[in-house]
């Protein structure tokens, strides 16, 4: 029996965040799963072909690296995602899964960040307490989500649903390419008398969205549009794969998927 964990996860050409979000995850998955061999897949063809030519990393898709995990004898294997939620790219990944089903003796996938009502709570628990010196009168937290049109984009909803139910009124979550849309936490902010915008990533990495369309120079930025309505704007240039506690929920899921593997007949 030869064991592996495949971690998979968007990806970042952002060299930097990728050692401190991604390799984070993946190191708290081998300090859990000692006797796994770790393996790591990226689901975005654009951001793997930019790493190829630009850095000459290698850096395999899902599909690829089920296919070198079989020709390397690996019998077992977890595929652990770290995505926010079960979108597009989390529904590629369970296809390319579900081609290789027959080709190892057990093959099982673990959840994504976002998939129990457990998982909503406790990231906001994370959240709050990372952002905890902020959550004062005068000041308005506003998390910047990806957005899809996939199904999956209630999660963001759902999200602050749950910072809504438990009093975190200064918390707000907008996404860039669906809803909730920037204008409507824009909204939301105007009808409080708070002068100080806290901007953060509500995705793993810290990549082009958070430096360009969150905190960038350019007048249709989040930043440069809250700061022309006159805010006091701070950029947290912080993706939550840099989070313990979000680490640990990727974590538990990995650990949930090899019970389920262990209980295969």
């Amino acid at each position: 029996m030869k064991k592996a964990v495949l971690v998979v996860s968007f990806g970042t050409t952002y060299n930097e965040s990728r050692k401190k979000t991604i390799e984070a995850i993946e190191q708290a998955i081998r300090d859990e799963f000692k006797d796994f061999e770790i393996r790591r897949a990226f689901t975005s063809r654009i951001i793997i072909g930019i790493l190829k030519n630009r850095d000459g990393i290698e850096i395999d898709g899902v599909s690829e690296a089920l296919l070198q995990l079989e020709k390397d004898g690996y019998t077992h294997v977890l595929v652990q995602p770290t995505l926010v939620m079960g979108g597009e790219e989390n529904d590629r990944m369970l296809s390319a899964v579900e081609e290789y089903k027959d080709h190892f003796d057990k093959i099982v996938c673990g959840q994504p960040l976002l998939s129990s009502e457990e998982d909503y709570e406790r990231l906001t628990n994370v959240l709050t307490e990372d952002t905890r010196e902020y959550d004062e009168a005068g000041t308005e937290i506003i998390f910047m989500g990806h957005g899809t049109e996939h199904v999956a984009n209630e999660a963001y909803h759902r999200l602050a649903g749950v910072f809504s139910s438990r009093s975190f009124d200064r918390y707000h979550i907008g996404t860039v390419e669906a809803e909730p849309t920037f204008q409507d936490i824009m909204e939301e902010v105007k009808k409080t008398d708070s002068t100080r915008i806290i901007l953060q990533p509500l995705m793993i990495v810290c990549g082009d969205h958070a430096h360009n369309d969150m905190a960038g120079e350019e007048d249709d930025s989040w930043k440069a549009q809250l700061e022309e309505e006159g805010y006091e704007v701070i950029c947290r240039l912080k993706g939550m794969g840099e989070l313990d506690g979000v680490c640990q929920i990727l974590v538990d899921h990995a650990r949930e998927a090899k019970g389920k593997m262990e209980g295969m007949e």
